[in-house]
């Protein structure tokens, strides 16, 4: 309950295991690879039944409330307010402030979740680690670096390039 009063004051507030988690808001290379990631997502899921959507807004996963950067989901999965389940992808942008959550914990309570794939993005030096769900685990599908590309399947066939998307 306490969790619905918090201010939208610009920053990222997350309910992790019970803890009000609140993250300042992002800076310019975050920005930018989001962007980068969000034109090159938007124009493979023209369509299909998948939409997109940027954060903040909230995922509600059992007892937790995360905000992924980006994240997709069924449309008919996705109310005004929130999506209350798992998506089929979430993008968590790396900061210094939560590169130990998005490694850790939320890498936990995704899998636990069956969010189908994960996908960790570094802005500074571009790289991106897409991982898939296997037997409740996650697994290192690809990875790239700098203006290596890569192509993936999940959500949907695409290819990748970190130093493409990291200009927006």
């Amino acid at each position: 309950a306490d969790f619905d009063l918090l201010p939208e004051d610009g920053r990222r507030h997350e309910l992790l295991d019970g803890a009000i988690v609140v993250t300042p808001a992002p800076g310019a290379a975050h920005q930018r690879m989001v962007l980068g990631l969000a034109v090159a997502l938007r124009e493979c899921l023209w369509n299909t039944d998948l939409e997109l959507m940027l954060g903040p807004f909230d995922v509600v996963l059992g007892d937790n409330v995360v905000e992924p950067d980006l994240l997709v989901a069924r449309r008919s999965d996705i109310t005004e307010r929130e999506l209350p389940g798992a998506p089929v992808l979430a993008v968590e942008v790396r900061s210094p402030g939560t590169r130990w959550t998005d490694e850790g914990r939320k890498r936990e309570l995704y899998a636990a979740s069956s969010v189908a794939c994960y996908w960790l993005v570094d802005p500074v030096e571009p790289a991106v680690t897409v991982l898939e769900l296997i037997d409740g685990a996650y697994q290192t599908a690809a990875i790239a670096h700098g203006d290596e590309a890569v192509r993936v399947t999940c959500p949907v066939p695409m290819e990748l390039n970190p130093a493409v998307l990291a200009r927006g």
